[in-house]
């Protein structure tokens, strides 16, 4: 018996190449709408879809292929007769390839002026049921939903005569995980829609961007996968210009420093080791911000990740130059720029649009079986409830550098502690299990340049000593959520060093 392909596509990328082989090799093609046309018109033989089940498209192409003569054809067992009998009683003819990509739902949401009922439109239904039918019934149908296949299909076809078994499984598999993740991309878009925060089920789906040689430890496997929709703003639409393929920590690090540069409008470096900032910095100009956030820990920024939110400039990339550094991240490089920092070969240069709108979006970790969904941390200080609860007020200067501090200090692993002065940072204590042993940590870091400085905390204080400690340091100011049962404690023992110090009412715990 003569096999017979349905063949529907909106991705035509190689279609014609592919369809005009089969035809070469006997198979007789079956097609609708455009993809019919285009085959025509490359001289291909091609049925219509309407002769096959002698009933014509309807309702604008929204019905055409959901018909018993190609559904029966797709999930007829071969093998089994009572089948074959009802396939024959009804005039059914089998089908032996399904070659069919789906209609573009991601492309046309991509768009951000797209209406609801154009994205409506877009939810192709003849495609999934169709590939869904030849998947499940993959002992003797060849599903391919993926141009990539056409060579190997054709290849088998001309070496054994058929798909092999394993290969028709493993395109099966591939059209599961496409359905699943069309379906999964129009349940979130509709969830968006309605406004559900979180939904009985969590259906996402990511597109995998590139394997890795390996994850966190070298015996580790690992693979970078992105959002279909992701924001420009993030480490997955970052450029490559220069250097080596990220690895698994690498892009661990990259996303840490883009998340605490944004937080700054002005000229802004940061740092990153092990996905804390071990230097922060802001200045007049890039180069004056980098230079800052280098002399904040100039041994642990070795190796690390710099992140800049302007330009390198020439005057900049001489700085970076100068250091071993993993990755440098910006919005741009100038040419003498990039010339200077290409001299290192394994060194990364990463761009990322700066200028893009910033969404919020939920921040998903994954647990051992299962998964936890929070809404992202974006409060600033500028949407906190400041309070100054001491006797003295923040001097002028101060206040810029205890806002400064708060904005890094979301970002450091709780219990976190960050000392600031001049518009950088000059200690962090990160992840530690007390927060009193933050601050020793922060303050033996800024040793003699902790006199003067202001201190921020991510949660509240739950006793007076880490007061004591930043007194005892030579600290002026500081800044914390406040909270605790015990928060006059530390009140008290503010006033008695002479600390100005301010609640913000919201902690930031990072975990």
């Amino acid at each position: 018996m003569k096999r017979r392909a349905i063949i529907s596509v909106s991705n035509k990328k190689g279609i014609v190449t592919f369809a005009k082989q089969l035809a070469e090799l006997g198979v007789e093609i079956i097609s609708t709408g455009g993809t019919k046309r285009v085959l025509a018109e490359h001289g291909i033989p091609v049925t219509s879809i309407s002769d096959v089940t002698n009933f014509p498209e309807i309702l604008d192409g929204r019905v055409k292929t959901l018909h018993p003569n190609i559904h029966g054809g797709l999930l007829a067992v071969r093998d089994d007769e009572t089948h074959q009998q009802q396939l024959q009683a009804h005039n059914i003819t089998p089908i032996d390839f399904v070659v069919v990509n789906l209609y573009p739902f991601q492309e046309t949401i991509a768009n951000p002026n797209v209406t609801l009922m154009e994205a409506i439109e877009q939810i192709d239904i003849g495609g999934p049921t169709m590939l869904r039918a030849a998947a499940k019934n993959h002992a003797y149908v060849t599903a391919v939903v993926d141009p990539a296949d056409y060579d190997v299909v054709i290849e088998q076809l001309k070496q054994y005569g058929e798909v092999l078994l394993e290969t028709r499984r493993a395109l099966a598999a591939k059209v599961f995980r496409h359905t699943a993740a069309y379906d999964a991309m129009i349940a979130q878009y509709l969830t968006n829609v309605v406004g559900e925060t979180y939904p009985e089920t969590m259906t996402m789906t990511f597109v995998k961007k590139q394997s890795l040689r390996y994850g966190e430890n070298p015996h580790q496997t690992a693979a970078f996968y992105e959002k279909p929709l992701s924001l420009p703003f993030s480490i997955t639409k970052a450029k490559q210009l220069h250097g080596k393929e990220l690895s698994y920590n690498n892009i661990n690090d990259a996303n840490a420093a883009l998340q605490i540069v944004g937080e700054f409008t002005e000229p802004a470096a940061v740092a990153v080791k092990h996905m804390n900032p071990c230097g922060v910095g802001v200045g007049k100009t890039i180069a004056e911000a980098f230079q800052k956030a280098y002399e904040a820990d100039p041994t642990s920024i070795f190796g690390g990740i710099v992140a800049l939110n302007r330009e390198v400039d020439e005057q900049t990339a001489a700085k970076l130059h100068d250091i071993f550094l993993e990755i440098v991240i910006a919005p741009s490089f100038t040419e003498q720029a990039l010339e200077i920092l290409k001299r290192k070969k394994s060194i990364r240069l990463l761009t990322v649009d700066f200028e893009a709108e910033r969404k919020k979006e939920p921040f998903v970790v994954s647990v051992r079986g299962g998964l936890l969904v929070q809404d992202e941390d974006t409060y600033t200080i500028d949407d906190a409830n400041i309070q100054v609860v001491t006797e003295r007020q923040p001097t002028e200067e101060e206040w810029s550098n205890l806002t400064f501090a708060w904005r890094v200090v979301k970002h450091v692993k709780s219990n976190a502690i960050v000392l600031a002065k001049n518009g950088m940072t000059i200690g962090v204590g990160a992840g530690q299990m007390n927060r009193v042993g933050a601050a020793r940590i922060a303050i033996e870091q800024a040793g003699e340049k902790a006199k003067g400085a202001v201190l921020a905390s991510d949660a509240f204080f739950p006793m007076s000593d880490t007061v004591e400690v930043a007194a005892q340091a030579g600290v002026t100011a500081i800044i914390q959520p406040g909270g605790s049962i015990r928060d006059e404690d530390s009140i008290q023992k503010a006033n008695e060093y002479g600390i100005a110090m301010v609640f913000t009412g919201v902690r930031h715990f990072k975990h």
